[in-house]
C-alpha cells in the first residue's frame, strides 16, 4: 500500500454530504415538489383477513380538492415482476396494489385518494366507506403452524449424521428460542414523488436500490428500463425496509400516469408497520452435543418464521450456524408458516440477527452444561475453515478479535457464580457472544471524470443511506488521482448513472470501491495519453513513467504538471474513465467476524435492567474510513440493544391487528438507554476479496448482541430468557443466590 493510500484510505474523513444535510439543502423523496403536484393518501384495511364487500367513494369525492379516488374497480391494468438477478441486483416479484378485493393483512391498501393538498387527500380518505366480509385471521406463528402447517424454505444444510451423534454424545441440550416481529422504523418515512413526460417515468423514491426500482417499475409498466429514472440522492435510512419496491411507489406512479400530473405519496408511520415489510417472528429449536472434552459433535438448528399469504419470505436463521463453529455433524433447516401480516423483508442482518440470538444463547447453555467457561468454549470450537462449503476462509481473525475484546472488557475479572458480582444495589452480569456476517461483492459499473478545472467527478447508481458511501467514494478517487477530497464531486442515487449495487447486505463498499478505482485509473490513463502526446507536457514519454500526485502528473526527474494544465494544453474538457467489476469469485469463503462483550446491571429493588457497557471487536478487512466504520458498529450495537430489550411489534391474537404500530408504543432505545460503547476495529485487509481488502460493516455489529445481553442477564439473575425482548416481567421474582453460571 502506498504512502498516499496510507494517508487517505482508513482516515476518518468527515462526511462530504454533511453540510448539505445540516443546512437543509439535501432533498429527500418527499422534499421534491414539481409544479401541479397532487398528493395521495391511502385508505387502509381495518381487518386482517377477508374481502372488501363494498367500497363507497361518493362522500369522499365531494370533499374539497379531490382529484380522483383509485381502488380495485378503478385502477389501470399493470404487470407483475418476475424474480431475477440483473447485474447482481435482485428484482423481487412485486404484488400490485388493488389487484383484487382480497384482504390479506390489516393496513393493506384498499383505495387511494388523490387531492390538491396532503391535508385534503387525508381528510377525503377518511370519508371513504369500506364494508368488509371478514374471515378468521391467523395472528401469530403458533396459530399459523396449527392452521396452515409449514412450508419448506431455502438455505438448508446437512453434513454428517447429527441425530446419531447427538444420541451418543456425552453432554446434550435441547432448547427453543423465540424472536418477535421487529419493524424497521427509519427516520424518513417511505415516500414516492412520480411524474410522466411523453411516456417516460421519473420518480424520486425512498429506496435503497435505484437500479432495482428502475428494473421493477419498467416491468410493471411494460416500458424499457431506459424510460424509467429513479432518484434517491438522500435517504433517511432504511435498515433493509427500502430495498424493494412496495405498493405505494407503484400506486403513485400509476396515479400520476392516469391523472397526467405529478403525484406524491407518503406512507403514514402506522402503515409502515403493515405494508412496507418487517423482520418476521421466529421459533428456533437448537440441539447441541459435545464430547467429554467440550468439543461440539452435533448441532441442529431448525427454524420456522412467519410469512404472508402472498409471498414466501425465508428468514435464514441458520445461515451463520453452518460455518461459525467446527462440528462434523450438523443440520440447518428453515421453514415458513403463513399468517395474516404483510410480507416480511430483510431487516439489518436478516437471518443472522435472530439466528445468532438463538445460536449464541445455546452456545452459552452448552458451555454451562459441559462445565466450560463460555469464552473458552467458543475459542475451543471456532471453525478454522468453512466446513459448510469445504473452503478456506479468505481471512478470519475471530480468535484475535475475541481475545482482544475480552482483555479490553476485563472478562478475567468475571466471577462465574450467578448473582455474585454486585455494586451497590445493582447486580452485575457479564455476557459474551460471537458476531458474524457474510461478505458479499456484486458486479458494478462506475464513471470518473477529471475536469479541466482540476476537479474530479465520480458517479455510480448506488445510494448512500446514511452510511458514508459518498465519502468513501471520494476517498477512493483521491487515493487513485491525488486530487484533494474537497475538489471531488460524487453523485449517487440516480438510475441513469452506471449500474451500481443496492445499499444492503453490507456489500455496497466492497462492490462500489473497486469499480470507482478502476474508472479513476482509466481516467488517469486517458490523462497520460494527453500528456505524452505530441503537444503534451511530457511529449514522447512513456505513460508508465508518470505518477499521479497532488492533482497532477510527475515524472522521475521531479517535473510535475497539474491535470488542469495538461487538459488546457490540449483544449480538452476532461479525461474520462469507466469501469466494470465482477462479483466475488468462489475460491474462498468470504465472511466477517467479531465478538461482543456486554455488562448489564440489574436492580431487583426497583426492577431496573440496563446495559452499562459494550466492548465489540470487529474483523471486517480493511477499514476505509475509521470514523464512519466506527459509527456503523456503534449504531448496530444500539439496534442490537433494541432487539434484546425493547423492540416487538405486537398483534391481537384474536384478529391479527397490530396494537402498537406507532412510535409511542413501539419501544426503541433512547439516549437514556445508551451504554458506554468501545469498538475495536482489527483492520486486516482481505486482499483475496478485493483490491482494497474491504468487507462490509453495516450489519455485523447487530448480530450476536442480543445474545450477549441475554447471557449477561443470566449471569446476573440466573434466569435464562429464551424469548425476546427481555422485558421486566420476565425478570421479576426472587433475587438470585450465588451459584455457578
Amino acid at each position: 500500500m502506498s504512502d498516499k493510500q496510507q494517508s487517505i484510505i482508513g482516515a476518518g474523513v468527515p462526511r462530504i454530504d454533511g453540510p448539505d444535510k445540516l443546512s437543509g439543502r439535501a432533498n429527500y423523496a418527499a422534499d421534491n415538489l414539481p409544479p401541479d403536484l397532487a398528493y395521495g393518501y391511502g385508505v387502509f384495511s381495518t381487518i386482517a383477513s377477508g374481502r372488501v364487500s363494498q367500497l363507497s367513494v361518493d362522500e369522499a369525492r365531494k370533499m374539497p380538492g379531490v382529484v380522483d379516488i383509485f381502488h380495485h374497480g378503478h385502477f389501470p391494468s399493470l404487470y407483475r415482476t418476475p424474480s431475477s438477478f440483473a447485474q447482481g441486483n435482485k428484482v423481487e416479484e412485486t404484488r400490485l396494489p388493488f389487484e383484487d378485493e382480497r384482504v390479506y393483512y390489516e393496513g393493506q391498501f384498499v383505495a387511494l385518494v388523490v387531492a390538491d393538498t396532503f391535508e385534503n387527500a387525508r381528510a377525503a380518505a377518511r370519508r371513504v366507506k369500506v364494508t368488509y366480509s371478514a374471515d378468521q385471521a391467523v395472528a401469530n406463528l403458533d396459530q399459523g403452524v396449527e392452521a396452515n402447517g409449514t412450508q419448506a424454505g431455502s438455505g438448508n444444510h446437512d453434513r454428517g449424521d447429527a441425530a446419531s451423534a447427538f444420541d451418543g454424545a456425552a453432554t446434550t441440550i435441547d432448547v427453543t428460542y423465540r424472536t418477535p416481529v421487529e419493524t424497521h422504523n427509519p427516520m424518513e418515512m417511505h415516500a414516492s414523488t412520480a411524474w410522466w413526460d411523453n411516456g417516460d417515468l421519473t420518480i424520486f423514491d425512498a429506496t435503497q436500490g435505484v437500479v432495482v426500482a428502475r428494473n421493477a417499475l419498467s416491468k410493471i409498466f411494460a416500458i424499457a428500463p431506459e424510460r424509467v429514472t429513479v432518484y434517491a440522492p438522500y435517504i433517511g435510512s432504511g435498515f433493509g425496509g427500502k430495498l424493494w419496491t412496495w405498493p405505494h411507489a407503484i400506486a403513485a406512479a400509476a396515479a400520476s400516469r392516469e391523472l397526467e400530473r405529478p403525484v406524491q405519496l407518503v406512507v403514514p408511520r402506522q402503515q409502515m408497520f403493515t405494508t412496507t415489510g418487517h423482520r418476521p417472528e421466529t421459533r428456533q429449536r437448537l440441539r447441541l452435543a459435545t464430547d467429554d472434552n467440550g468439543k461440539l459433535v452435533s448441532l441442529r438448528h431448525e427454524s420456522i418464521n412467519t410469512t404472508s399469504f402472498t409471498d414466501q419470505y425465508v428468514e435464514t436463521c441458520g445461515s451463520v450456524t453452518k460455518s461459525l463453529y467446527s462440528c462434523p455433524n450438523l443440520t440447518v433447516s428453515h421453514e415458513t408458516t403463513q399468517v395474516n401480516r404483510g410480507t416480511p423483508t430483510s431487516m439489518r442482518a436478516p437471518g443472522a440477527a435472530p439466528g445468532l440470538f438463538a445460536l449464541e444463547s445455546a452456545i452459552d447453555e452448552m458451555a454451562a452444561a459441559a462445565g466450560v467457561d463460555p469464552l473458552q468454549f467458543r475459542l475451543d470450537n471456532y471453525a478454522e475453515r468453512d466446513e459448510s462449503k469445504d473452503l478456506d476462509f479468505s481471512s478470519n481473525h475471530i480468535v484475535e478479535a475475541t481475545k482482544r475484546a475480552a482483555e479490553r472488557f476485563g472478562w478475567a475479572d468475571r466471577n462465574p457464580q450467578i448473582g455474585s458480582m454486585r455494586e451497590g444495589r445493582e447486580i452485575v452480569g457479564y455476557g459474551v457472544a460471537a458476531c458474524n456476517w457474510e461478505a458479499l461483492k456484486m458486479a458494478c459499473d462506475a464513471r470518473v471524470s477529471i475536469r479541466a478545472d482540476g476537479t474530479a467527478f465520480a458517479s455510480c447508481a448506488t445510494q448512500d443511506i446514511g452510511t458514508g458511501t459518498y465519502t468513501i467514494v471520494a476517498q477512493t478517487v483521491s487515493d487513485v488521482t491525488g486530487i484533494p477530497i474537497d475538489r471531488i464531486t460524487v453523485k449517487l442515487g440516480d438510475s441513469s448513472y452506471p449500474d451500481g449495487p443496492i445499499s444492503g447486505g453490507s456489500w455496497a463498499t466492497a462492490t462500489t470501491l473497486p469499480a470507482i478505482a478502476g474508472a479513476a485509473r482509466n481516467a488517469l490513463d486517458e490523462m497520460k495519453r494527453y500528456a505524452t502526446g505530441s503537444n503534451g507536457a511530457f511529449a514522447g514519454a512513456s505513460s508508465d513513467a508518470l505518477d499521479a500526485t497532488a492533482g497532477g502528473l510527475r515524472n522521475a526527474a521531479g517535473k510535475q504538471v497539474s491535470f488542469a494544465e495538461i487538459l488546457e494544453a490540449g483544449r480538452y474538457g476532461s479525461a474520462d474513465g469507466e469501469a466494470h467489476t465482477e462479483a466475488a469469485d468462489s475460491k474462498y469463503s468470504y465472511r466477517s467476524f467479531g465478538a461482543h462483550f456486554v455488562e448489564v446491571r440489574w436492580d431487583p429493588g426497583i426492577s431496573r435492567l440496563r446495559v452499562a457497557r459494550v466492548v465489540s471487536a470487529i474483523d471486517v478487512g480493511k477499514v476505509i474510513n475509521e470514523t464512519t466504520a466506527r459509527n456503523q458498529v456503534e449504531g448496530a450495537v444500539v439496534m442490537g440493544i433494541g432487539m434484546g430489550l425493547f423492540e416487538a411489534t405486537e398483534y391481537d391474537e384474536r384478529n391479527a391487528r397490530p396494537v402498537n404500530n406507532d412510535y409511542a408504543e413501539y419501544v426503541v432505545p433512547v439516549h437514556a438507554d445508551q451504554p458506554e460503547i468501545d469498538v475495536i476495529l482489527l483492520d486486516y485487509p482481505d486482499l483475496a476479496f478485493n483490491e482494497y481488502g474491504a468487507r462490509g460493516i453495516g450489519e455485523i455489529g447487530t448480530t450476536g448482541l442480543a445474545a450477549a445481553i441475554a447471557n449477561a442477564v443470566h449471569h446476573a439473575t440466573g434466569k435464562r430468557i429464551r424469548e425476546l425482548p427481555i422485558t421486566l416481567d420476565k425478570l421479576m421474582g426472587d433475587v438470585p443466590q450465588a451459584r455457578s453460571a
